[in-house]
This record gives structure tokens, sequence and C-alpha cells, in this order.
């Protein structure tokens, strides 16, 4: 990858108290199932999976994902359970509602269409909304145990998420690069 370009990826971030809770369940499989790779990146709804970005063109990046945030409204999001991509992923369940689905299909067309950014698996994969809590270093023995643990636990969470986050990725980590608005109100037509 040479230096001027970066990896950024579009998401829905939960708001600080379930981020917090998210973030300590992730930190429980870390010290429970040796299990960290989830901690590299804020708790998360990937919209738009990771894509590489000329870093001198960050402004027409975030430029357009700005336009596109103020003309939809936030979204109610529920999250409900676990369940899992065996045999490495378990994640925090979210409900696909229409305008979850809606957001993600439109995401990716726009940023096709006006930026170019395409990514050919989700073009064939259905989009399953979750936020993960364990991947890629869990084992596959870990994660049967985990799964054990995991599965009927009960997890509840409901909120609104108020804005599209652009991640980047610093060598290391994932951290939160930009935030766009998304309307809290459809607009009010005035009576003529």
């Amino acid at each position: 990858m040479n230096s001027s370009k970066q990896r950024f990826f579009i998401a829905l971030v939960p708001p600080p108290d379930i981020e917090q809770q998210i973030t300590e369940i992730k930190q429980y499989f870390a010290e429970h199932y040796n299990s960290r790779g989830a901690l590299k990146s804020p708790p998360h709804i990937t919209l738009q999976p990771p894509f590489e970005w000329e870093a001198a063109d960050v402004a027409k990046l975030e430029e357009s994902l700005k336009s596109f945030a103020a003309n939809r409204l936030a979204i109610p999001i529920t999250m409900s359970g676990f369940a899992a991509f065996a045999p490495r992923v378990i994640y925090a369940d979210v409900v696909k509602s229409p305008e979850l689905l809606e957001i993600q299909k439109d995401l990716m067309s726009y940023v096709r269409e006006n930026l170019g950014i395409v990514n050919s698996a989700s073009q064939t994969r259905p989009f399953i909304p979750h936020m993960t809590v364990a991947f890629r270093d869990l084992t596959q023995e870990n994660f049967q145990t985990a799964w054990l643990e995991f599965s009927g636990r009960e997890l509840l969470f409901e909120f609104t998420a108020a804005a599209l986050t652009l991640l980047l990725h610093d060598g290391s980590r994932w951290n939160i690069s930009k935030q766009f608005p998304l309307r809290a109100e459809p607009p009010t037509i005035l009576n003529q």
C-alpha cells in the first residue's frame, strides 16, 4: 500500500453509554477467550466495508458523505441478543429494520456512483447488520465455548443513529475520523 492512500470504512456508531457496554463485552472476550481483534475499532455497525482512498482527496470524500447524510433521517436501531458467523465471529445482533437496510443499500450505490468505491464482496453477500464483539483471533475451540456462553445471553439496546461515521485506519487500529449528522426529522412542508 503506498503512503498516499488511506483506509476508511463507513459505519453507524452507538451513543457513548452503549459504546461503553459493548466495549466491556469485547474486553471480556479479550480476557476470557484471548480474542482482542474486536478492540481495534470502536463498536460499530459497518455500512460500507473498508476501502482505500487518496489522502490528498479526503475533503472530497467528506463533502460527499456530508451531502448524503444531510438528506437522510436518523435511524432507529434495535440490538437484540447475540449471533455468530461460525467459526470465528460473535456479534451483538442488530435487527434488520427497513430504515437500516435502505440506508445501507443507498449508501453503497451512492459511493459507487459518486466516488467509484465498490466492494465486490458486498455485491454478492446479503447485508447482515451486526456489532462484532469477537473475531479473527478467536480460535475455533474458544469460539465453541464462547458461543455456548453467549448464544442464550440477553442483550437489548435501542438507540437512534444520528450520524454516519467515517473511520480511518492508523496502521494498527480504526479511529473515528469524522461524523456526518443525519437529519432529526423530516422537513416540514408549509401549507401554501
